[in-house]
């Protein structure tokens, strides 16, 4: 993370609403006024549990959620309420990775289809796609054969790794991951996170990183924001959110991720988030 630059995302006193089912029936209000921000390489884990709030949140950065009041911004350019060919461009900086990789991926195209489509509208040549999808292919670990093959031939952990791939065709400066490995084995989990943060040390991309899991978040996310029933309520460095924290919402969510020897893992943390700031 680059410290001292302005904010890549900011969210001031985000509201959403959808309106109420049947007639007479008050908007039902998911997010209360949420504010944050996200730094150019950082990642920003949203944690909260099913319900919070959370994944609205990340839907209303995308575009995909109403903002009844407050405002997106992204480097300083208010970016709610754009209409969709403004979104469309938009796309090229701020990518999304979806929890399920298989219902994200198109089953009857190959992954080099899957890949080159969202260069080739773009107006880059099929050439150059193709290089660029084996480049990628290769930085996220998949075989050399992966181009030609459909989504239902790999693993879990495999698709997902494909879904990265797609979010990095266009150099994206922001990714929102929306509970991108809970649908992962354990084992899978640790080496999709790997990933994710070994691409940004690669290539400087900041997260937004949505997930109800505290020790998803202690694993990849420099800051952490707590969210709980729309509000958030409690932010701030990843260890001390996440080993020492301070609202009894934040200290449930660690009881129910409990840290096998905890000062050895918060050692390991600090270490590694000193590596990643230097």
């Amino acid at each position: 993370m680059t410290s001292g630059n302005s904010p890549l995302l900011e969210l001031d006193d985000v509201v959403v609403e959808y309106p109420g089912k049947g007639r007479g029936r008050k908007p039902f209000r998911v997010l209360h006024g949420v504010s944050l921000s996200v730094a150019p390489g950082e990642t920003l884990g949203l944690v909260g549990e099913s319900g919070s709030g959370k994944t609205t949140l990340g839907r209303a950065v995308l575009g995909l959620a109403p903002v009844t009041r407050g405002t997106v911004r992204f480097e300083g350019r208010t970016v709610s309420g754009l209409g969709k060919r403004e979104r469309r461009a938009l796309s090229k900086d701020i990518q999304v990775v979806f929890q399920d990789p298989y219902t994200s991926l198109n089953p009857a195209m190959s992954v080099m289809d899957i890949l080159t489509e969202p260069l080739l509208v773009t107006g880059v040549a099929r050439a150059d796609a193709e290089r660029r999808v084996q480049k990628l292919l290769d930085h996220v670990y998949l075989p050399q054969d992966a181009a030609r093959r459909l989504p239902r031939e790999f693993s879990g952990g495999q698709r997902q790794r494909i879904a990265i791939a797609r979010a990095l065709c266009r150099d994206p400066k922001l990714i929102v991951c929306d509970e991108p490995v809970s649908a992962l084995d354990l084992t899978t989990q640790a080496r999709v996170l790997d990933l994710f943060i070994e691409i940004q040390e690669a290539t400087g991309v900041a997260y937004l990183f949505v997930t109800h899991d505290l020790s998803v978040v202690r694993h990849i996310s420099h800051r952490v924001a707590v969210l709980y029933r729309g509000d958030i309520v409690e932010t701030g460095d990843a260890v001390q959110v996440t080993e020492r924290p301070e609202h009894p919402y934040t200290k449930g969510l660690l009881l129910a991720a409990p840290v096998p020897d905890p000062q050895r893992q918060a050692q390991r943390r600090s270490e590694r988030l000193k590596l990643r700031a230097s």
